[in-house]
């Protein structure tokens, strides 16, 4: 179930089934041009993960919207932390972050919820035959990756 208002009213309805949340990272800044062309491709790509990643798992997750930050750091990783604490105080019993930025790989072990770092794939065009199996292969492990958490 993706956070829109029909997915959200039939969520509230069977929230019970729904133990597993996703939420997507995605960096961004405003300092350096490419770098911004870099981090807003990935957005693309991360959107397009997200949402095939959810219709793998339609009724067993909820994927909730981006968590947008500029850097990797302490106070970030403390704010992962209060959202999976606040996440378990509702019905959830699995949270899955997910992302391109490898920086997060060096807090993982202080991230209370399961990280899943995907490598950046480049792209010059989202729509082609070639990126639309590559993204669905690793779409592919990365629902097996969830499943075995259950």
């Amino acid at each position: 179930m993706q956070w829109n208002k029909k997915d959200i009213e039939q969520y509230i309805e069977v929230k019970e089934y729904v133990d597993t949340l996703v939420i997507p990272l995605t960096p961004f800044t405003l300092n350096a041009d490419k770098e911004m062309v870099k981090q807003a491709s990935q957005a693309e790509l991360m959107e397009i993960y997200a949402k095939e990643i959810e219709r793998q798992f339609t009724g067993r997750i909820l994927l909730l919207p981006n968590y947008t930050y500029q850097t990797v750091n302490e106070t970030e990783e403390k704010r992962l932390n209060e959202w999976i604490n606040y996440s378990e105080d509702n019905p959830f019993k699995h949270v899955f972050f997910i992302t391109f930025d490898h920086q997060w790989k060096k807090v993982e072990k202080g991230i209370e919820g399961n990280l899943i770092w995907l490598p950046t794939i480049s792209i010059s065009e989202i729509g082609s035959q070639d990126s639309v199996k590559l993204i669905k292969e690793q779409v592919e492990q990365v629902t097996e990756l969830i499943k075995s958490y259950w």
